[in-house]
């Protein structure tokens, strides 16, 4: 039987609450006792000093929003540096040296990165049909990887990344979906499996935005040209065409080089619930949705919604999965993942989660109620046990205030598990399985078609 289902689990987070050691007020915090621990440990770290041979050089691999923010993120890890950045514009790397330093060492070639011996790890944040082949011959030269979201363009790219990595076992390799490390989904892993909600039957997320940018009309700048851009090195593993602006500096746009909103937010939501879930993921895929907005000859569309189907393991029982984003969305911004049980939900963010319980009302003359009561040898049903020691039906558990936030958090992991040997939290098979799902939505919503995947094996299953 899945564990989400035993009421042994149910039981031990009641009894939790009611010692008061999950949370006493209205607004406990995010941190259990262990969680305070790690913290802690966390701000020791901030004072650790590192030798020459202990720090940690890495390199940048595309410079552009995303690439920039990682990098901001990574030198903020302890005994970590940042010696070189890549990118196929010239004007990020005339940026890159007023924000990093003239001592930053700037190229357009990726293959000259990774052929100097001081680089210990890379941050690649090149477009997606780039991720594989760069991803692959990082580690085939020594080098750690953390990989932005989605691991991969396809599918059957993803086999590659698994084989290098396993073959390159002293490498590490981080997916960048940056959630994964986060408090919240750790909270959330911990009440679920606790029984907070009872038995798991629902998830849902959904990621809103209404502006130009979130919408990926990324600015172009002015000198863009054959001469700041290396547009044939670009187009190596894609179809050949003039040079088009748009198609390099709004790349998301265009499925020849991106994922679509599927590839670039689904996998988030997919990262997080399978972390807390410890889902393998669907065995059943469907899309729709459509261009409502933004036609500005993009190939994507800017609403999708996807449905999945989740079979009953051994971890947790069946549900099902409902995803939505929206570039249309007046009321802009919004984004979560909520997952539904039989006792109650909670609503999973990157530093807070919030727990919602069944109301423990019950009307006397409900015909049901009546008879669960009867059956009862006290004469009361559990829903009246259970009101003598929930007194609330609401909880919010939120970081403390300093928390780095979860972007910190994966690239601490990142670099612990170099240094350690450790875990990372997303590795590629993690990352293949969190892929997988949002990718296949593309091809469910362009096809127009129901899709079924082995998530065990890694597999389309033919029907």
């Amino acid at each position: 039987m899945p564990v989400n289902s035993n009421e042994a689990s149910r039981r031990s987070f009641i009894s939790k609450v009611a010692k008061g050691v999950v949370g006493a007020s209205l607004l406990p915090n995010i941190l259990t006792a262990a969680d305070k621990k790690r913290n802690i440990e966390s701000l020791s770290r901030l004072k650790e000093k590192y030798s020459a041979n202990d720090q940690i050089q890495v390199a940048l691999i595309g410079a552009g929003g995303m690439g920039t923010a990682d990098a901001n993120t990574a030198i903020t890890v302890p005994g970590v540096k940042l010696v070189a950045a890549c990118d196929l514009y010239d004007g990020r790397l005339a940026d890159a040296k007023k924000k990093w330093g003239n001592d930053i060492y700037t190229t357009r070639s990726y293959q000259e990165i990774l052929e100097r011996k001081d680089i210990d790890a890379v941050i690649i944040a090149v477009p997606d049909f780039w991720h594989k082949d760069i991803s692959v011959a990082a580690m085939n030269k020594g080098k750690s990887v953390y990989c932005e979201k989605p691991m991969v363009h396809d599918i059957s790219e993803a086999p590659a990344v698994v084989e290098a990595q396993q073959r390159n076992g002293k490498v590490v390799y981080q997916v960048g979906s940056q959630g994964m490390s986060s408090l919240g989904n750790e909270k959330a892993r911990q009440l679920l499996k606790d029984g907070a909600i009872g038995k798991l039957n629902y998830a849902e997320g959904f990621w809103a935005r209404m502006s130009p940018t979130g919408a990926w009309q990324y600015p172009i700048p002015a000198d863009a040209s054959t001469k700041t851009v290396d547009w044939e090195a670009y187009l190596k593993n894609a179809p050949k065409r003039a040079f088009d602006p748009l198609r390099f500096f709004r790349w998301r746009n265009y499925r020849d080089y991106g994922t679509g909103v599927s590839g670039d937010l689904f996998v988030h939501l997919f990262s997080s619930l399978h972390l807390v879930t410890g889902s393998l993921g669907p065995n059943k895929i469907m899309a729709t949705g459509g261009l409502r907005y933004w036609k500005d000859g993009r190939e994507v569309p800017d609403v999708m919604l996807g449905m999945f189907d989740y079979p009953e393991t051994e971890i947790h029982p069946a549900f099902n999965l409902s995803l939505r984003v929206n570039f249309v969305d007046g009321t802009g911004g919004t984004n979560y993942l909520r997952m539904v049980g039989s006792e109650g939900s909670m609503t999973v963010e990157w530093d807070k989660v919030t727990l919602y319980r069944n109301s423990v009302h019950v009307d006397e003359n409900d015909p049901l109620a009546a008879a669960n009561a009867a059956a009862s040898n006290t004469g009361k049903s559990y829903a009246y046990h259970r009101a003598d020691i929930l007194p609330q039906e609401k909880m919010e558990y939120e970081a403390e205030k300093g928390y780095k936030g979860a972007h910190f958090d994966h690239f601490y992991n990142l670099f612990n598990a170099m240094r350690t040997g450790g875990k990372v939290a997303e590795d590629p098979t993690f990352g293949f399985r969190a892929a997988a799902p949002a990718l296949l939505c593309n091809e469910s919503y362009f096809d127009n078609k129901i899709i079924h995947w082995d998530p065990k094996n890694l597999k389309l299953v033919n029907k």
